[in-house]
Parts: structure tokens; C-alpha cells; sequence
């Protein structure tokens, strides 16, 4: 038999098997499992349906409310009274409403419920976030999710692997962001179509966790199962800050199967922006042209992190919002939030002209909080920006790391740090 990757060794303990390769189909157990205010209520119809009374264990389950917080109309509303009717009744303990949490792949990590070699499922696409902690986690339909409700396991194909060795150093100003953008420009939107991107090599000290998040979230826009990164000493830490409960480590055989290999070198990268309409669409500051913009948000699952809001408030600091730009800033969690006033960035974006929101997955969907209009064009920093994602079929995203949304807003158009 040959090695495993770091994705087959923890598919292979979850299923108490010795070794597993890809395509075999294997029932995994979990470690937990999570929705939110939009997949939640349908996951629990089908969950009724089936004529399920109870959970499999009622600390494994979170359910957060972030999508359409706090509730934009009466429908939403309805949403979340239902999820939190639910999560009483049955005795979830981890149920988590504006005020207390935040948006979900952001409040998860920090509040220590996944960790190292952790096997986790949610019903929301970038479920992928927490492979940045050395664990398999992926997005599933409602369904899934409410079987799994009732049985703790969940089935899986197991997925190829893609191995992404990163070396080199990035520049000044390159984050995680602009890496992700790059290594789906170079493989395309179905370039890692339902297989594992795993990331290692030496290039990894040079990445926090904050970049790492960004990256293994964006997994799924490179059409992948999964993104899982090797855990080093820089995890450990994080870990250590955030988790109080023992974890697994799983390292990659030096024989472990690959479908394939890229050498990634951070330092040959620059500024990355996705252009409309897909997030494999992706130009380098010589390209951009003058893009004139309406909008810049800064925050969502992707870069709603307090390093986030730092590069941001850097840019921004004793400078102006331009004329006619709407800047929307949105930490990720409210001890994010919190933070930002305790170290005077929220003095920064206010007088710089910018609108602060509490934590909310917001205008990313085009839920509310800066829905565009026809023809508005928006520089984000969340994860996609299909035909319509943020408002109006008419408008377009940009996808951008932190800095070049700031550096965006205060010029009006599209731009790099380096203008201001």
C-alpha cells in the first residue's frame, strides 16, 4: 500500500479504518457539525420529516446566526426564531445569536469548537475554513446535515489530492488573499474539482493564521472537497490561545499519492484581484486599468479577522473615503469588534468615512448591508462575485485583499497600497 495524505489519514481514523485511498466511498463519524440562519431551518424540516426526535450528541452541533443578521425583514426573522426554537427544544448547547458570536467560519476557531485532525461537515459552502487548522472540513447540503444531526456520521467519496508546496517569501503587502487569488487564477474555478488542496513547504512561517483561514476558505472557489494545511508551530499556538480540548495531528506519508503537484513561490507574487464575474479572473495591478468604483467592503468568513481590520485601518489611517464611495467595514466576530475598539481602529475607519457594522455575512450574499445597484461597481474582500452575488445583475465585484480595498476607497478606483 501506498502513503496517505493528511486528508486520508483523518478520513481513514474517522471511519476506524488503517488506510483508505481515493474514490473509495467510506461513512465517517464527526466531530461536529454546523448551519446557519439560512441552511438551519431546512436542514431541521428534513430532520422532522424523517421522524427524528433527538441528536447524536448536543455538544457537537453548532448553529450560528450570521447570514441575514441582525434580521433584515420578517422572513429572516422567521429564520432564526425557528433555529432557536430547535436548538431549545432538543438541547443544542451551542447555539449562538447576534451580541454573543459572529460570522461562523471566523467565531468557530476563536471560541476553540474545531481543532487539529478534527473531521467536520456544515451546511455552508466554505465549511472549508477550518482546514487551516489541520482538519477535514467540508460543506454538505441541508440534508446531509440533518442526518447527521441525528446519526453523528456522514458519507464521503474520499477526494484526490492536490499537493501545493509553498516556498519563498512574500512580498510586502501580500497576504493570504492575494496567494489564494493567484493559485486559482493558475488552476481555474475547476482546477481542484472535488479533490483536497493540501499545503506545506517552507514558505508556510511567512503565513499566519489569518492568511491560512483566508486561503483554505477559498479552497471551494478552486472546486475542491477541502483545503488542509500542515500544522506547525505557528498553529500549535494558535491553538494553544483558542482551544483548551486535546488534538490529533496528522502528517502526510512521504509516499502519500498525489494527483498532483505545484511548487507555489510566494515571493513571484503580486497584488491579485479577481475581475468580474469569476474568481478565476484575475489581474495584477499592470492590468487593472482605471476602474472607477461605488463600493468597497472589508470584512465576511474570508478577511473578517482582526489582521484584516489592522491592514485595512493602516491604509486608512488620517486619510478620507472618497467622494461618491461607500466604505463598509465589517469585523467578523464581536470579540473582533471589540478589539478594534479597544485599539482605536474603529476611531480610524469612522473618521476616514467609513460605516462599521456589527458581525454579519451581509452584502457577500447580497443579503442586505450594501446591496449594489444597477451598474455599481464594488471592490470586496469577500469570497465570490458571480453575475448578481451582491445586488443588481448589472454590478460588479472585485475581489481584493484588505489593503487594496482600502487603498481603493480612498482613491475612488481600483488601486494598490503603494498610491496612497
Amino acid at each position: 500500500m501506498k502513503g496517505m495524505t493528511m486528508t486520508e489519514k483523518i478520513i481513514a481514523k474517522h471511519c476506524g479504518l488503517d488506510y483508505v485511498s481515493s474514490g473509495m466511498l467510506v461513512m465517517a463519524k464527526l466531530d461536529m457539525i454546523l448551519a446557519n440562519d439560512i441552511t438551519a431551518p431546512l436542514a431541521i424540516d428534513e430532520f422532522e420529516k424523517a421522524g427524528f426526535d433527538s441528536v447524536f450528541d448536543k455538544e457537537k452541533i453548532a448553529l450560528i446566526m450570521d447570514h441575514f443578521v441582525p434580521c433584515k425583514d420578517i422572513k429572516s426573522a422567521m429564520q432564526v426564531q425557528k433555529t432557536k426554537n430547535f436548538a431549545s427544544k432538543i438541547g443544542i448547547k451551542h447555539f449562538y445569536d447576534i451580541g454573543v458570536s459572529g460570522i461562523e467560519h471566523s467565531f468557530l476557531p476563536e471560541k476553540g469548537l474545531v481543532k487539529a485532525g478534527d473531521m467536520i461537515i456544515g451546511a455552508d459552502s466554505h465549511t472549508c475554513t477550518y482546514g487551516a487548522l489541520g482538519a477535514f472540513s467540508s460543506g454538505v447540503g441541508s440534508t446531509d446535515f440533518a442526518v447527521a444531526m441525528r446519526t453523528g456520521e456522514s458519507w464521503f467519496k474520499v477526494p484526490k489530492s492536490i499537493k501545493f508546496e509553498l516556498v519563498g517569501k512574500p512580498k510586502k503587502g501580500i497576504c493570504g488573499k492575494d496567494i489564494i487569488l493567484y493559485i486559482i487564477g493558475m488552476i481555474g474555478v475547476e482546477g481542484a474539482r472535488y479533490c483536497s488542496m493540501e499545503f506545506t513547504g517552507e514558505g508556510l512561517k511567512h503565513l499566519n493564521m489569518s492568511d491560512r483561514f483566508t486561503i483554505a476558505n477559498m479552497a471551494v472557489e478552486a472546486g475542491a472537497k477541502n483545503g488542509i494545511f500542515e500544522v506547525d508551530e505557528i498553529t500549535h499556538e494558535y491553538l494553544k490561545e483558542h482551544c483548551s480540548e486535546k488534538y490529533s495531528v496528522e502528517v502526510a506519508d512521504s509516499d502519500a499519492v498525489y494527483f498532483k503537484s505545484y511548487t507555489i513561490d510566494l515571493s513571484k507574487i503580486d497584488y491579485c484581484v479577481a475581475f468580474p464575474h469569476l474568481p478565476e479572473n484575475i489581474k495584477n495591478p499592470s492590468e487593472w486599468g482605471n476602474i472607477k468604483i461605488n463600493q468597497v467592503v472589508i470584512g465576511s468568513c474570508t478577511n473578517g479577522r482582526y489582521e484584516d481590520m489592522c491592514a485595512a485601518a493602516a491604509i486608512l489611517k488620517d486619510k478620507k473615503v472618497a467622494d461618491g464611495v461607500k466604505c463598509i467595514i465589517i469585523p467578523a466576530t464581536q470579540g473582533i469588534y471589540l478589539k478594534c475598539i479597544q485599539n482605536g481602529l474603529m476611531e480610524i475607519f469612522i473618521k476616514a468615512g467609513a460605516v462599521v457594522s456589527t458581525p454579519t455575512c451581509g452584502p457577500c450574499l447580497g443579503g442586505f448591508m450594501g446591496i449594489l445597484a444597477d451598474g455599481e461597481k464594488c471592490v470586496s474582500t469577500t469570497n465570490r462575485n458571480f453575475v448578481g452575488r451582491m445586488g443588481h445583475i448589472n454590478s460588479e465585484i472585485y475581489l481584493a485583499s484588505p489593503a487594496v480595498a482600502a487603498a481603493s476607497s480612498i482613491l475612488g478606483r481600483l488601486a494598490t497600497p503603494e498610491e496612497i
